[in-house]
C-alpha cells in the first residue's frame, strides 16, 4: 500500500496553508489577541503531520509552552506602556497646578534696561566674592564685589566701563574666593512665575515670566505668586 507522505509543517506554515490567514505584519495585537488562532494552527499541525513520523506530544506542548510565554510578554509590555502614559499624564496634571506660582532656579537672566533681581549664594570659608557677568557669547562683560553673606542682590547691567549694557540674555555666576583660590561659582538663582507647564520629548519644561524657560526638575523651590 502506498503511502503519501506529506511533509511536516510548522504551526504558522500550516495555518498559512489551510487555516486561514496569518498576517505577518499583524503586530502584537494579532498575537496577544487570538490564542484560538493557535489552536486552529496546532490543529493543521496534527492533520498534515507525516503519518511515519508523527511529531511527539511533548513538541506540542513546547511550542504551546512557546507561544503563551511570548503572548503573556506581549501583554506585559501592553500593560507597562499604558502604566507609563497615565503616570505622565498624571504628572502633567500635576504640573497643571504650579501654574501662576512663583518658582526659584538656576537660570540665566534676561535684561531690559531694568535692575534684575538675584539670589547669590557664596561658598563657606570664601574670603572674597565677585558677581561674573557673561553674555551670550560666553564673554565676560562685567566683574564686580558682592557680599560675602549672599543673599538678594539688583544688578544693575551695566558693563565694567559703566555704561548700560544691551538687551539681551545673560549668564550670572558668584565666584566665592579664598585668597587667589576659586572655591566655587555658583550660578545665581531668580524668582519668576509660571506662565504654562509644556510636555517635550525631553520632558516638562516650565515657561516664565521673565522670557525664560526651564526643566521642571530644576524648581528649587515653590511660592503662591503675591
Amino acid at each position: 500500500m502506498d503511502v503519501t507522505q506529506t511533509q511536516t509543517q510548522t504551526p504558522a506554515a500550516a495555518a498559512t496553508g489551510g487555516a486561514g490567514t496569518a498576517t505577518a505584519g499583524s503586530g502584537a495585537p494579532a498575537l496577544s489577541s487570538d490564542f484560538e488562532t493557535f489552536l486552529r494552527m496546532l490543529t493543521v499541525q496534527m492533520q498534515n503531520q507525516d503519518p511515519l513520523n508523527p511529531v511527539e506530544s511533548s513538541d506540542f506542548a513546547v511550542q504551546l509552552a512557546q507561544f503563551s510565554s511570548v503572548e503573556q510578554q506581549v501583554r506585559t509590555n501592553d500593560i507597562l506602556s499604558s502604566l507609563g502614559d497615565r503616570l505622565g499624564a498624571l504628572g502633567m496634571g500635576q504640573l497643571l497646578g504650579w501654574v501662576g506660582m512663583t518658582a526659584r532656579a538656576e537660570m540665566p537672566v534676561v535684561f531690559d534696561g531694568a535692575p534684575v533681581r538675584v539670589n547669590l549664594s557664596t561658598e563657606a570659608g570664601a574670603t572674597e566674592a565677585r558677581l561674573v557677568v557673561r553674555d551670550q557669547n560666553g564673554a565676560t562683560v562685567q566683574t564686580l564685589p558682592v557680599p560675602l553673606n549672599g543673599g538678594e542682590f539688583d544688578w544693575a547691567g551695566v558693563g565694567d566701563n559703566g555704561a548700560p549694557l544691551p538687551n539681551g540674555t545673560y549668564t550670572l555666576a558668584t565666584e566665592s574666593y579664598s585668597g587667589e583660590s576659586l572655591l566655587a561659582s555658583t550660578p545665581v538663582i531668580q524668582s519668576a512665575e509660571i506662565l504654562e507647564a509644556r510636555n517635550t520629548p525631553g520632558g516638562t519644561r516650565l515657561v516664565l515670566d521673565n522670557g525664560q524657560e526651564i526643566k521642571a526638575d530644576e524648581v528649587i523651590a515653590l511660592r503662591n505668586s503675591v
